[in-house]
Formats: structure tokens, sequence, C-alpha cells
């Protein structure tokens, strides 16, 4: 089955005229992945799935092949015009410098370093500190159950929402999102990770802007069909 914005179509059209095929290496939970997908429907680009399953036969994305293009072992990568591109704040600078339909970035210098700092907040801050692999060795490897490994989860998301919040509740800034009326960086790093606290039962009550913002996003059809239940490989 395809969804939009999930396409085995036609090529996309870049600037100078080439055409090239956007191919994104995804896991459907992964909120890495998650953000670069929210990134290219926003931008109205077609793109192709790669799916791989990050705990199937020890983890599809570990496998020689993979590594070749991204020797961390870590999804999202994005194929396009000949190149392997890692890294999802990467990722999403790389289309918005190459696509200027929906701009993902505000004009001014400071604007832009507000918002790459909400940015990175969550996924240089929160989300490397949560994510599969430090959860597993964690468990497996620090012999750490399933109640302690939760509580680890959630004491690292409310640390960094509630800092989130304070940034966005006191900064005149906000608007319907982020910053200001329209979605950007920021937005798709908070709605992924908004979702992994959801998973995880965090109170999100303490948060009220960060609530009315997601529930902005979420009301976009852009945000929408990135969801991960919305994937080719959701299970």
């Amino acid at each position: 089955m395809t969804l939009p914005g999930l396409s085995n179509g036609p090529a996309t059209s870049i600037p100078g005229g080439r055409e090239r095929v956007l191919r994104l290496h995804s896991y459907w939970r992964s909120s890495s992945a998650y953000r670069v997908r929210i990134a290219l429907n926003l931008k109205g680009l077609e793109y192709e799935t790669v799916p791989l399953h990050l705990l199937r036969d020890g983890g599809e994305q570990l496998a020689a092949g993979y590594l070749a293009r991204n020797p961390q072992g870590l999804v999202p990568l994005l194929e396009h015009d000949g190149g392997n591109f890692t890294q999802s704040l990467a990722i999403i600078e790389y289309l918005d410098e190459l696509y200027a339909e929906a701009p993902l970035l505000p004009a001014t210098p400071a604007a832009r370093a507000r918002v790459r700092a909400l940015a990175h907040l969550i996924a240089d801050d929160i989300q490397p500190i949560n994510n599969l692999r430090v959860l597993q060795y964690l468990k497996h490897d620090l012999g750490v159950d399933d109640a302690e490994r939760d509580a680890w989860y959630v004491h690292w998301v409310t640390a960094g929402l509630t800092a989130f919040e304070k940034l966005l509740s006191e900064n005149p800034a906000t608007g319907d999102f982020c910053h200001g009326n329209a979605p950007g960086l920021a937005d798709l790093c908070l709605v992924p990770q908004v979702y992994n606290a959801e998973r995880y039962h965090c109170d999100l009550d303490a948060w009220p802007t960060i609530r009315r913002i997601t529930r902005a996003c979420r009301a976009l059809s852009a945000f929408e069909r990135a969801a991960p239940e919305n994937q080719p490989d959701a299970v």
C-alpha cells in the first residue's frame, strides 16, 4: 500500500532541472525519522520509504549493506542525488536549503538561533539518552528492570520538556506554533518527542503550551501522514 508522502512514484524535481529520487531509510517509531517525514511532507516532496526494523534479527540497521551507507547504524538516512545523508537535523536543513517552499527556519539570524536551540534541546539533550539503543543497554547490559528503565525515560523527558515549555511560554515569538504561525524545525522535533512521552505515560498536564502546539501540528495533513501508525512498516 502506498500512502501520501510514501511514494514509489515519480522522482522529485530539484533546482537545475535534474530529476532525482528521494529515498528515506526509516523505522516507523524512530522519532528522528519521524522528523524527516514531516519535513518532506510539509515541502510536498514525493519520496520512497525503505523500512528498516530496528529489532528484527538483531537490528536490520546493523546489516553490512546498511553500515556501508551509514557506519553509525542509525536511522534515518536519506538517499538523494547520489549522496547518503545522515542525522535528522542535517537532513532537514539540507532539504530546507534545496527546496524553498514551506521554509522550516525563519528569516533572521536571531530567530533562526532560537528555533535551532529549541530543536537541539530535544534532538541533542532528550532523545539521545532515551533512544532505543540506550534503553536496550540499560536493560540488557546493566540489568536495569523495566520499571527502572521507564523511570529513567520519564525523568529525562520531564526535565527537557519542562525547560522547553518555559522557553515557549515566556517568549512572545511563540505563536500558533513554536515560532510564529507556521510550523518549522522546532515543531518537527517537538511532535515526535510528545508521541514518545505519551507512549511512556508521561504527565503532559504541566506543559499547556506544548500540548496546544502539538494539537495544532497534528491537525495538519503533513504531520498526520508522517505519524508512526501511518507508515507502511507499522506493526
